[in-house]
C-alpha cells in the first residue's frame, strides 16, 4: 500500500530560485554579512549545529514568494547540506526551523527595511531582526536597531550593543578593520561585552606582541 508523504510533492531547494535576483547598491551589504559569517566560522569552528545564510532566499511556504534577508542565522541545523551546500533555505527541508536572527543592511534606496520585511520576519517567528543603516538614517532611526519577537511584535532593544541570549552572543556596531577598510562595522560579542576580532585584527595584534618582544616575525 502506497503510503503519501506530502513533503515529496514539495519542491526541492534545487528547484527554486536562490535569491530574488535584486542587485544590491551598496558594497556594505555583502561586506556587513560576510564579516559576521567569518567570525561565526572562526568562533564557532566546532559546532556543526547553525547556518548563516548571505542574500539566500528563504522559503516558507510553497505558494509564497521566498525572503531574501542581507544576512541570517539558524540554530539547531545542519552547518553543511551536501557537497555543494544549499542553494536556498527551505522549511520543509529544514525540519520546519526558522531563522532565529534575521539582518538587513540599509542601503541607498530604502526597501520597505523598516516597515514590511519587519511585518514579514515577525510572521515567520525570527526571533531577533536586526537593521544596520551605515551610510543613511531616516529621521528619529538609530544607526543600529535590533528588535526582539514579542507575542508576535518586534520590540526594540535598547543600546548600540544588544546581548542575544538565546544565542549566546552579543551584536553591535563598533570601529574595526576587515578587508583592510577601517571604518564602523558590525561585530559580534560574548557574555562580558567583549569584541570578537577580525582575523585581520588577530594578525595584527600579534605582530604587535612579536614586536614588543623584540622578535622579528620576518625570520620566524
Amino acid at each position: 500500500m502506497y503510503n503519501y508523504d506530502p513533503l515529496e510533492c514539495l519542491p526541492s531547494s534545487a528547484e527554486l530560485p536562490d535569491s530574488d535576483d535584486t542587485p544590491v547598491d551598496n558594497e556594505l551589504q555583502i561586506l556587513i554579512p560576510n564579516l559576521l559569517l567569518a567570525i561565526l566560522a572562526n568562533i564557532w569552528q566546532s559546532r556543526d549545529d547553525w547556518f548563516f545564510g548571505i542574500n539566500m532566499a528563504i522559503y516558507y511556504a510553497p505558494t509564497k514568494p521566498a525572503i531574501v534577508p542581507d544576512g541570517f542565522l539558524s540554530l539547531g541545523v545542519e552547518r553543511f547540506v551536501g557537497e555543494n551546500g544549499r542553494s536556498s533555505y527551505v522549511f520543509w527541508e529544514e525540519e520546519g526551523i526558522a531563522p532565529i536572527l534575521a539582518l538587513e543592511v540599509v542601503s541607498q534606496t530604502y526597501n520597505g527595511e523598516y516597515e514590511q520585511k519587519k511585518i514579514d520576519y515577525a510572521e515567520l517567528g525570527i526571533l531577533y531582526y536586526v537593521i544596520y543603516a551605515p551610510t543613511r538614517l531616516r529621521r528619529k532611526r538609530q544607526r543600529l536597531e535590533v528588535y526582539r519577537l514579542v507575542e508576535g511584535k518586534y520590540i526594540l532593544q535598547l543600546g548600540d550593543k544588544v546581548w542575544l541570549p538565546e544565542i549566546g552572543l552579543g551584536i553591535g556596531r563598533e570601529q574595526g578593520i576587515y578587508q583592510g577598510r577601517t571604518r564602523e562595522w558590525l561585530f559580534w560579542y560574548d557574555e562580558n561585552g567583549d569584541r570578537y576580532q577580525t582575523a585581520e585584527e588577530q594578525l595584527q595584534n600579534l605582530l604587535t606582541k612579536l614586536q614588543q618582544q623584540g622578535i622579528d616575525p620576518n625570520k620566524l
